[in-house]
């Protein structure tokens, strides 16, 4: 889908709505930029490098206008392992290949593949990514004494009170800013921000991994970008279609493969992060009045503003206050209507969302959990599809003529082979299959062993009825020729 309006509208056509959301965006990234840096297992400036160059550079090359790309909490989760086996240095080398496979994604145009994944599996991706997120901040929980418990608790008041007065500010942020300005007042020991490492104090700078060249660190990154790849675009398109709805404007699908691709390749060679469209921060965005590219471009230099020059503040951020902002966006991220649709939906819909959700927090790979979820989902539509093959018989005297109603594919071709009745076979048959459809080899097969088996009794066999499509199939990979001369 192309966008339909112009390069300077995109740009220029609502300046106001996208510099002031951009501004509020800029502002809610900071705490979880930094936050998804921690989930890393890297410093907080990883994060921030990233946030500020996966935006500007997908503000310019992206296919979507006003969508927001950073450090996300879906990436982070991905990279842990990673960080811990083989240090920082494979972390910068694995988002750039990261992007390489995600610009090769969006040159061959895989953006479209996205209709395929179900709404199961994609309830069941948000619902596993929330699931992983609470997780993940449990160790800054967990024995850290009642004033983090109650630290953590006055910010989730903060944040979930504050709406119903006012919006003029994110209320993430007031939380913040209050917790902050108590701990440093009051002189409370507990874990701050500078004590997870260092923050940035000047602009990304080039540079190259340091990683050896050879085919070792070739097998160590590719399970990992791959992974990151796939759970980078699938969380982008998911993204996109919601800001789609929203702003009711048409998106470039593959070109925000590639630009995905861009921004992280480059991401790499400046000390950050992969990421990709972020959810929450988009929806911020767009009903913050942002439209056009120019927030998402506001958005990451702003970010890096207020960071560079303002880490002396930054660094006495608590933990507490951050692990509340990430408790908040897994509340928000995940489906609860999900749930209460367990009863109503079908029972294949909602098995294929439970196993998306049972397999991504088991093995902490979204990946793995979204193939689980497309593969079942694939197995159940393949067999309601099967089971809407009907083959009827006429007898007449001296010849059957059986009629074939739907579609003849792996899972259906058992049920059309026994629907032949081979014991009473007439001297004529006719197969007619106007009213049906070859889709592959094994439907080719199983009408090619009725024919045979119809033939071994004596009968004179006659296919008749094939569609173009389907006669074309059997033409290149039939054994017979065309279905017609099989008699």
């Amino acid at each position: 889908m192309q966008t339909h309006y112009p390069l300077r509208q995109q740009w220029l056509g609502n300046v106001r709505g996208d510099v002031l959301s951009g501004i509020v965006v800029a502002l809610a990234l900071i705490p979880e930029a930094i936050a998804f840096s921690l989930i890393a297992g890297v410093d907080p400036k990883v994060g921030l490098y990233a946030s500020f160059s996966i935006a500007v550079i997908t503000a310019i090359a992206g296919g979507r206008p006003g969508m927001i790309s950073a450090a996300t909490g879906a990436m982070a989760l991905v990279m842990v392992d990673l960080v811990k086996d083989h240090g920082l240095q494979y972390l910068f080398a694995a988002t750039i290949l990261t992007g390489l496979l995600q610009m090769t994604a969006g040159a061959l145009k895989l953006g479209s593949l996205m209709r395929f994944v179900s709404r199961s599996v994609i309830t069941g991706f948000v619902n596993a990514l929330a699931i992983l997120i609470f997780m993940a901040q449990l160790p800054e929980l967990v024995g850290r004494g009642p004033m983090v418990y109650l630290l953590c608790a006055a910010a989730l008041a903060i944040i979930y009170l504050l709406p119903r007065i006012t919006r003029a500010v994110p209320s993430p942020l007031v939380a913040i800013g209050i917790l902050t300005a108590v701990v440093i007042g009051f002189g409370i020991d507990v874990r701050t921000v500078g004590d997870m490492g260092q923050l940035p104090d000047s602009l990304p700078s080039f540079f190259l991994p340091d990683v050896p060249l050879n085919w070792e660190t070739l097998r160590i990154l590719l399970p990992v970008s791959a992974t990151l790849a796939v759970v980078g675009l699938l969380e982008s398109m998911m993204t996109l279609q919601i800001v789609e709805d929203i702003t009711e404007t048409p998106s470039e699908r593959n070109r925000e493969c590639a630009g995905q691709g861009l921004a992280n390749t480059l991401t790499g060679f400046f000390g950050g992060m992969a990421g990709c469209a972020m959810i929450g921060q988009s929806v911020i965005n767009v009903t913050s009045g942002g439209r056009g590219r120019l927030s998402c471009l506001v958005a990451g230099s702003v970010l890096l503003m207020l960071v560079v020059y303002g880490s002396e503040l930054v660094r006495q951020i608590p933990m507490a206050a951050l692990v509340a902002v990430m408790i908040m966006v897994s509340i928000g991220t995940f489906s609860w209507r999900s749930l209460r649709d367990l009863r109503t939906h079908p029972r294949s819909s909602s098995a294929v969302m439970l196993l998306t959700v049972v397999v991504t927090v088991a093995t902490h790979d979204l990946a793995k959990g979204v193939l689980s979820g497309v593969l079942l989902s694939a197995l159940f539509f393949a067999r309601k599809v099967g089971g809407m093959l009907d083959v009827q018989r006429d007898d007449h005297e001296g010849a059957q003529r059986y009629v074939v109603r739907g579609q003849v594919f792996f899972a259906s071709a058992g049920q059309f082979g026994a629907a032949f009745d081979y014991q009473h076979v007439a001297p004529h048959v006719e197969i007619d299959l106007q009213h049906a459809h070859l889709w592959d080899l094994t439907a080719v097969g199983a009408v090619e062993r009725a024919v045979e088996k119809l033939r071994a009794h004596g009968a004179v066999v006659e296919v008749a009825g094939l569609n173009a499509a389907s006669e074309t199939l059997i033409e290149r990979v039939g054994r017979k020729g065309p279905a017609g001369s099989a008699h």
